[in-house]
């Protein structure tokens, strides 16, 4: 096993890729720490984090032979970014909202009602912003769904805030108009 001061992280990768389980464990050594910083900062849970960390070294171990990047560092934090953005999708705005439901679901009648358009408004969301590129649909869900400001998000994504502010604008336009269209197309089917 060379010395890890003596090895260029392009090394590293190349013999990672290789399958030396020496390279795994430096990557491994050098890298958890501030990844699982990076997944903690933006979660606040720390298995949750942990969890995510743990998850991409699995990944990186058993695709290493197919690895297409050669920057080892924006591999990682990239992954990094992605797990949590896909975990904040994934559980974020529905575990608040079915916080929200069961706290008053008692006093509603009609909460089918409620969570049937809940998810309706989701989807005609998540279909007014599939023309756009990936890094515009999360920013815009971070902005809206998540409550994160622009300063946050800029920070997070590592980006100017003016390019999240263009971003904020372009998809926040696209969903107005999409929802006004579904709306109108709504009332014209009920009063036809």
């Amino acid at each position: 096993m060379p010395d890890r001061q003596q090895v260029s992280d392009q090394q590293l990768l190349e013999a990672l890729c290789a399958g030396h389980e020496w390279a795994f464990t430096a990557v491994y050594d050098q890298y958890w720490y501030p990844m699982y910083k990076a997944a903690f900062h933006k979660l606040g849970q720390r298995h949750i984090a942990e969890e995510i960390v743990q998850d991409i070294f699995t990944r990186l171990w058993n695709e290493r032979a197919n690895l297409r990047t050669t920057t080892l560092n924006y591999y990682l934090f990239s992954a990094v970014r992605f797990e949590v953005i896909d975990h904040i999708r994934k559980a974020g705005p529905r575990s608040r909202y079915l916080a929200w439901y069961q706290a008053f679901a008692s006093q509603h009648e009609h909460y089918t009602e409620d969570e049937i358009a809940y998810n309706e408004l989701l989807r005609n969301i998540d279909e007014s912003l599939k023309p756009f590129p990936e890094k515009t649909r999360e920013i815009f869900k971070l902005s809206r769904v998540e409550s994160w400001t622009v300063a946050q998000i800029a920070e997070f994504m590592h980006l100017s805030d003016k390019t999240v502010e263009y971003h904020l604008g372009k998809a926040s336009k696209a969903v107005r108009e999409y929802l006004n269209e579904t709306l109108l197309l709504l009332l014209l089917s009920i009063f036809s």
